[in-house]
């Protein structure tokens, strides 16, 4: 993404030593060279031609960890948008005049935004880069948080919050992708890396947005400003990568060399001579990626994502609300809802690891679920005597998300293949999540309680976890859209 290759002056045994060292990963991460699912991946070491390349490998150290810090600093900013509205949400409808099926069609925003704007992200990548959409998404999150509390009417709070959501939707997409090309033998530790800080911010702004609000006067507008600095901050670690066009690095820098093999082996010396029978490196064409509508663990991962995101979005946009009409105070359901949050933090990055090493994630999304469905009884028998286990399970469920996104980079063996993937259980399960948040504020205006929606909630779970054990099988959906 925008790397600059290493001097092509240098020697053959420079180059392949210099990659080599790039390469290796530490000792610490030795174990995740072999993070494939028992019967689906490739063998440990194995590169697709999709991934040829792809890596550390020919990178300097200091553009690695700007990248890692550009992944960091993009998954900090992907909920706070969200999580900071959840926890002004009466005071945003009062000074809007919102009905609750207005403020439910809010919270059904997210899910709307992220399954029309994902679904365009691998296509912009292939034409811009994929650093440059996701520099792009920070600026439209920035922009779109610094407006939307001084639009003046629900119309324009919902378009503008759109606007911040597109930035999101893409950058939802492409994480894992990035992810799969640059750290194609660490997706273990890096999908937890990048869901702790999306955790992370999600918690932050959950725990700072009434307190901020307070201090600053009182005012929800000022409360919710101020999240555009931290999307701001975000642009930045991205500015050098505009000029990528989806390539990684080591996929740049080889190829003369791979062509200097190719000579030797062959026994040809003469520059610029091709290999008999074998087309130059440089005009392959990557083979392109699985037709995933064909695939039953696409379609099964797309209905766990959609699930896992309407539990998600109706814990963001609603849990506060749940535990201010149970007498709670607003200061301290925002505490709830960033404590909820905050679980992540740890369990994203411990889940992720967990999961690239067993053949099977099945168990882990039952007791998510399970978790869930523990969670939802106690907000309806006891919400506010047990408001701290309540939250402390909800965030335990809400761990289904990492998951999630784990699971679509060992459900593909390539890149293309894990870009189409996501796209498509990204897209397809936000649009299964869009009529809960919807449904809840709807129930919730009509019925006078949380018995319906915490029931609606709870039934939910259950074809979750369903489709999460289906999804989690050892299988490829290469394999599957191939008819293997």
């Amino acid at each position: 993404m925008g790397f600059m290759a290493g001097e092509e002056s240098r020697t053959a045994a420079s180059t392949a030593a210099s990659t080599t060292a790039c390469a290796a990963p530490p000792a610490s991460e030795a174990p995740e060279s072999r993070e494939r699912p028992a019967g689906g991946g490739p063998e440990p070491g194995h590169r697709e031609a999709g991934d040829r390349g792809t890596g550390r490998s020919g990178t300097h150290g200091w553009t690695v960890r700007l990248l890692v810090v550009g992944i960091v600093m993009a998954a900090l900013n992907l909920r706070p948008a969200i999580t900071s509205l959840g926890a002004l949400l009466e005071e945003v409808r009062t000074g809007l005049g919102m009905s609750g099926t207005v403020a439910g069609l809010l919270t059904s925003l997210p899910s709307l935004c992220f399954a029309v704007f994902g679904v365009t992200a691998p296509r912009l990548a292939r034409r811009f880069g994929p650093g440059a959409v996701v520099c792009a998404g920070m600026a439209a999150i920035g922009a779109g948080l610094l407006i939307r509390p001084f639009t003046g009417s629900t119309a324009g709070f919902v378009a503008v919050s759109a606007l911040a959501l597109m930035g999101i939707a893409v950058g939802n997409v492409l994480m894992p992708v990035i992810v799969k090309q640059w750290f194609p033998d660490r997706v273990g530790s890096m999908t937890g890396l990048y869901s702790m800080a999306l955790a992370l911010g999600t918690a932050l702004a959950a725990a700072v947005t009434v307190p901020a609000t307070e201090v600053l006067g009182g005012d929800w507008e000022a409360g919710l400003v101020l999240w555009a600095a931290l999307a701001a901050a975000a642009v930045l670690p991205w500015l050098l990568f505009l000029g990528e066009r989806g390539r990684a690095p080591a996929e740049r820098t080889p190829a003369r060399e791979r062509r200097r093999r190719e000579r030797r082996t062959s026994g040809e010396g003469t520059p610029g001579k091709r290999v008999p029978g074998r087309r130059p490196a440089r005009e392959r064409v990557p083979a392109p990626g699985p037709r995933i509508t064909r695939s039953r663990t696409a379609w099964a991962l797309a209905v766990f994502f959609g699930l896992q995101a309407t539990a998600a979005y109706i814990t963001m946009g609603w849990m506060p609300q749940i535990f201010r009409d149970a007498g709670v105070p607003a200061s301290t359901a925002g505490l709830l809802l960033a404590l909820t949050m905050v679980m992540g933090v740890p369990l994203a990055f411990v889940i992720p690891r967990v999961a690239a090493r067993l053949p099977r994630q099945g168990p882990i999304v039952v007791v998510l679920g399970v978790s869930g469905l523990v969670g939802y009884a106690g907000l309806y028998f006891a919400p506010a005597a047990g408001a701290l286990a309540w939250a402390l399970l909800l965030g335990i469920a809400n761990c289904a998300f990492p998951l999630a996104l784990t699971m679509v980079g060992m459900r593909a063996r390539s890149g293309a293949g894990v870009a189409k993937l996501s796209a498509f259980a990204q897209s397809t399960g936000y649009l299964i999540s869009l009529p809960g948040p919807l449904l809840v504020g709807f129930l919730y205006q009509h019925s006078g309680g949380w018995g319906l929606p915490l029931a609606l909630m709870s039934a939910l779970l259950i074809p979750q976890m369903a489709a999460g054990v289906l999804a989690g099988r050892a299988r490829t959906v290469e394999e599957e859209a191939a008819g293997r």
